[in-house]
């Protein structure tokens, strides 16, 4: 017979079980109604039946221990106790007189006391099948054989020392896992339950997203008016899903802006590029709209108009004041289009999610607060190709910059321009000394 029944037993198989037992089914047919092998359901029942200890005189089991008076059968002459008392000696192994009183019914199939008629009033021990109890058992087992370390104190201190290393440079435990899976004795979900139950040196507090993330709060419904202002008539987020209804998400750039301190001075022009994940850093030296549109100007000239048009696309941004000149930023100086822009609504930023997420590496080395004032150009740069080659489980545990084909001759283009290359995976460094000038 063709036995198809796979994986665990559930509880409605352990019903079955003992739905049969009561029926007086043997294992065979019990095994055909749940398509599992004979062996399987009797190894069920050997391995989670209750066993319900038996009621013998000073819990000895011998037919004579309740009249015996022998002593010393064990050959030790100095002890006092009778030998069916005694706790530190089996007399069964000395005495030739032993004769069990336990039943033996249970040491054949069914393995258990379901059926039997004198299991109401039985003092002898007993075994009882409940797929409840059986369930459970198993359930506890399983539970209990995950828990805890599983690797030797040499593997471990070896990982404790890599990951201790890594974290304290910034990098993200999905980064490092991906560059040292190899290495690792223990999957990424396991290195985190160790982390969480203090195993290792490294604790929540080292582990920036683990502690990070805030409730998100409701969404608050925007006036009509803010919706009805000019530039925004055919750029809303509802235009962007109807002009992107055709088309493909790959070709949508999410842009925003990153302020140090509430204070005039340089600002940081971001970009992300959906279809890879890239994110681009431009430092401006203030939060103007002109300052964006010569970044725009610079991109198109660096690249060339058709390279611009098929790697921007698509621009989806906030409704901050420095993207308002909405014809500056679509058009060049010679009136073609160059980009469709578009604003999510207000209050709405997890309708760029992209870019709002990846913000965070920015705040690794340039936390809130620190004006952006003493940075360069250059520093941006660095800071961009560090957060780029970050290797990520969204992407396949791949970095942006490992996404970037030999082929794709418009992003190699965009890299070239903008000095853009790949950190090995161990020399990522996302503190604020990244930026420290030595």
């Amino acid at each position: 017979m063709n036995y198809k029944g796979k994986g665990q037993l559930t509880l409605s198989d352990r019903i079955a079980i003992e739905t049969g037992i009561y029926k007086k089914d043997t294992f065979k047919k019990i095994a055909q109604t749940l398509n599992r092998h004979p062996s399987t359901i009797a190894h069920e029942v050997l391995e989670n039946r209750t066993r319900m200890r038996g009621e013998y005189p000073f819990n000895n089991d011998c037919k004579h221990a309740k009249q015996c008076i022998d002593q010393h059968i064990c050959g030790n002459t100095y002890c006092d106790m009778r030998c069916a008392l005694c706790r530190y000696e089996d007399c069964h192994t000395y005495c030739s007189r032993y004769m069990s009183k336990a039943c033996r019914e249970h040491e054949s199939a069914p393995y258990v006391c379901n059926t039997c008629r004198g299991r109401g009033y039985c003092k002898k021990e007993r075994y009882v099948y409940s797929a409840k109890y059986a369930d459970a058992a198993v359930k506890r087992r399983r539970s209990e054989s995950r828990s805890g370390i599983r690797i030797s104190d040499a593997e471990k201190e070896e990982m404790d020392v890599l990951i201790t290393k890594l974290v304290k440079q910034g990098q993200p435990l999905s980064h490092i896992y991906a560059e040292h899976e190899k290495e690792l004795p223990v999957c990424l979900r396991t290195l985190y339950n160790y982390i969480d139950t203090g195993e290792m040196t490294i604790r929540n507090i080292d582990l920036r997203r683990k502690t990070g993330y805030r409730p998100r709060k409701k969404a608050v419904s925007s006036p009509l008016g803010f919706q009805n202002q000019e530039y925004r008539q055919g750029r809303t987020y509802e235009d962007f899903e109807k002009y992107m209804k055709d088309g493909t998400d790959s070709g949508v750039t999410e842009m925003d802006t990153v302020k140090g301190v509430r204070e005039s001075g340089k600002r940081l022009l971001t970009m992300i590029l959906r279809r890879n994940s890239i994110m681009l850093l431009f430092l401006m030296p203030d939060g103007k709209a002109e300052s964006v549109k010569r970044v725009f100007d610079y991109l198109e000239e660096g690249l060339s108009l058709p390279v611009f048009q098929r790697l921007f696309p698509v621009l989806l941004t906030d409704n901050g004041g420095e993207f308002k000149r909405v014809e500056d930023l679509e058009l060049t100086e010679e009136l073609d289009y160059r980009t469709a822009l578009f604003y999510c609504d207000p209050m709405a930023s997890w309708q760029k999610p992209h870019i709002e997420k990846n913000h965070e590496f920015i705040r690794y080395v340039i936390p809130k607060g620190r004006s952006l004032n003493s940075y360069t150009q250059e520093d941006m740069t660095l800071l961009m190709n560090h957060i780029n080659s970050v290797r990520r489980p969204s992407l396949n545990y791949q970095s942006p910059y490992e996404l970037v084909t030999a082929n794709d001759q418009d992003m190699l283009a965009l890299m070239n321009l903008l000095k853009m290359h790949l950190i090995p995976p161990d020399e990522v460094h996302l503190m604020p000394d990244l930026l420290i000038k030595k």
